[in-house]
């Protein structure tokens, strides 16, 4: 016997509705200070169906869209719950949101006494490679 559209869900009935595991939900619910579901005696956890309708918000926002945990809290912090609802129901982001200011590049530190000079080029080699995954990391971390 199936459940109405008001009836509370278990967290394994919502995982299996969100197709994500119950780890996820639990996990999600230390990340997002909005997703609060009701829990019963012993801990266990009961979704109510506005409950759902922003869980379902976040699942695409993060595995649809490509948003990152804090581009979603911060969705939520701008637009609020009735965002995440909206996109719950297949609407898309209007906008990618600001990245974040890049860091400062990282200056040269002064090399040790006594070091020599092909030891101190690979290490500036070294350093330059990971600057350059850095602004590669960056740039893919601003399109969330």
């Amino acid at each position: 016997m199936a459940k109405g559209p008001e009836a509370f869900r278990t967290i394994s009935e919502a995982a299996a509705e969100l197709n994500v595991p119950q780890h996820v939900l639990r996990f999600w619910e230390t990340r997002f200070s909005f997703i609060r579901p009701m829990k019963r005696a012993g801990g266990r956890r009961f979704y109510r169906p506005q409950d759902l309708a922003v869980l379902k918000g976040v699942r695409r926002l993060l595995h649809d869209e490509g948003y990152t945990i804090k581009g979603v809290q911060r969705l939520h912090k701008d637009e609020g719950i009735k965002r995440l609802v909206a996109a719950g129901q297949g609407e898309r982001s209007p906008a990618v949101l600001e990245p974040e200011p890049a860091a400062p590049p990282l200056a040269p530190a002064p090399a040790p006494a006594g070091l020599a000079p092909e030891r101190r080029d690979r290490l500036l080699a070294a350093l330059a490679d990971l600057e350059a995954a850095r602004g590669r990391l960056d740039a893919l971390l601003s399109r969330a």
